[in-house]
């Protein structure tokens, strides 16, 4: 947990800006693998934690404006729960940590919400993900399965968001320590790294770095000699001499939030040629769009930037053509640059995307691209000052789409399919790193990773 005047502070803000009825926070319930008692590790609805900071599962809380009423809901663990888990606090323990000092039974809920039903008070709630809390609401607010219709609150939504996409200084000290953690992670793997290891080997290692500290993953492991597959959570392929390894992975504090870090290495000890100069073009890209990082600048322009710098270098290279500014324009460049640029980052990896990507990521009234790579677009939106978020570039080359827009003759004037010949078992490269958007520009969030095709050679020799 945080400190507890920062949720009391939360709920606050939480409460002038919604005004009036009652607002209901679903928390996450314990998910089963494959019975009851074998559940997955548990991961606390992210908005539940950032309004009541309490990572446990099965608990409900309650915000009644128009009363002044501050209300967790959830059941004590009974005798038989102890003898399997051990003695824990109670929920009225937790609840005070957070300065919240009314604890009831989950069956006194839906007393509550009937009255507060029948009297026709309107009951916000944020959009439910996971099955069992859709199920939970139709049971709260007594809706029949056959009527199913939970809209969720635009203007809780909008509160939340507006929220929780500025970061105050104990969300970024957690970040950091978050970004920090991946880069151990990262560096650990570019020194165990070897030919004839299994992927499997070093998603291991960076796996147990997160473990050892008390932490989590923030999302499944990537490590891959196949790094055109953006994401790719095999982990049977055996490293071979002349690979790349691409490794997409981040850790998550106890207080859960995230680090998300993308880094490309060779199987051997040095980068080849071919390899150097895409990877430094990569890396031209991911400097030139850092460089554009600052309050009021629409991400969008930031991604097309990358864009151009991908484009321009493959032209030099002989593999693109034609005018830059009318390729991207067109989206030749998605042929090697398919995704966008960056997301969000906070208690979510892709921060808040369960209320929303549209809510999240653009201005009201935007709506997403539906060409190719711009459709993968997750932020677009201008940038304030207190937002975090990724920056990850990318160069693929993907046999299946190469062949497709050759066979099609796409973008003919923009792409030299002949030189992609001998790239077509290239893979992919990638870098990623997160950062903090200050009042004037931008700052790296933890400490740099290793980076330059030096800095990397120099760890991998």
């Amino acid at each position: 947990m945080l400190n507890r005047q920062l949720y009391i502070q939360r709920r606050s803000i939480l409460k002038e800006t919604i005004k009036k009825g009652i607002i209901l926070f679903l928390g996450n319930e314990d998910s089963p693998m494959n019975y009851p008692d074998n559940p997955y590790p548990f991961r606390q609805h992210s908005s539940f934690l950032y309004y009541f900071g309490i990572n446990r599962p099965s608990l409900t809380a309650l915000i009644d404006i128009d009363n002044g009423l501050e209300i967790i809901f959830g059941d004590e663990y009974s005798m038989d729960d102890i003898v399997w888990m051990g003695n824990k606090p109670t929920i009225a323990e937790l609840a005070e940590k957070v300065g919240v000092y009314e604890v009831l039974p989950t069956v006194k809920l839906f007393t509550i919400l009937r009255e507060a039903n029948a009297a026709g008070r309107n009951i916000e709630f944020l959009p439910p993900y996971r099955p069992e809390n859709k199920i939970k609401l139709l049971r709260l607010l007594n809706i029949r399965p056959d009527q199913f219709n939970l809209k969720a609150s635009e203007a809780l939504v909008k509160a939340v968001i507006a929220q929780r996409e500025i970061k105050c200084e104990e969300e970024i000290a957690e970040i950091d320590k978050a970004v920090n953690w991946s880069v151990d992670m990262h560096v650990a793997a570019m020194q165990h790294a070897r030919p004839g290891m299994k992927e499997a080997e070093i998603a291991a290692k960076v796996t147990q770095i997160a473990l050892e500290r008390e932490g989590y993953l923030s999302f499944p492991v990537i490590a891959t000699v196949k790094g055109e597959v953006l994401h790719n959570h095999y982990h049977g392929n055996v490293l071979k001499k002349g690979q790349l390894f691409l490794l997409d992975c981040g850790a998550e504090t106890p207080n859960g939030y995230a680090g998300d870090l993308t880094s490309t290495f060779p199987v051997s000890a040095k980068f080849s040629r071919k390899q150097a100069e895409i990877y430094q073009l990569v890396l031209d890209a991911h400097y030139a769009a850092v460089k554009m990082l600052k309050p009021g600048i629409a991400f969008r322009e930031v991604h097309f930037e990358a864009a151009r710098v991908i484009f321009d270098g493959l032209k030099a290279l002989g593999i693109t053509k034609g005018d830059t500014a009318e390729a991207v324009a067109e989206g030749a460049h998605a042929m090697f640059f398919p995704t966008g640029l960056g997301h969000m980052m906070g208690l979510d990896v892709h921060d808040m995307e369960d209320l929303g990507e549209l809510n999240v990521g653009y201005n009201p009234g935007e709506t997403k691209s539906t060409l190719f790579g711009l459709k993968s677009l997750r932020l677009a939106k201008e940038l304030k000052t207190g937002h975090v978020l990724t920056v990850e570039p990318g160069i693929y080359f993907i046999p299946e789409l190469i062949k497709m827009w050759k066979a099609e003759k796409r973008f003919e004037q923009f792409i030299n399919y002949n030189a992609l010949r001998p790239y077509m078992s290239f893979g992919g490269v990638r870098i990623e790193q997160d950062y903090l958007i200050t009042r004037k520009s931008s700052r790296l969030l933890g400490r740099k990773k290793p980076m330059e095709i030096a800095e990397i050679e120099s760890i991998r020799s």
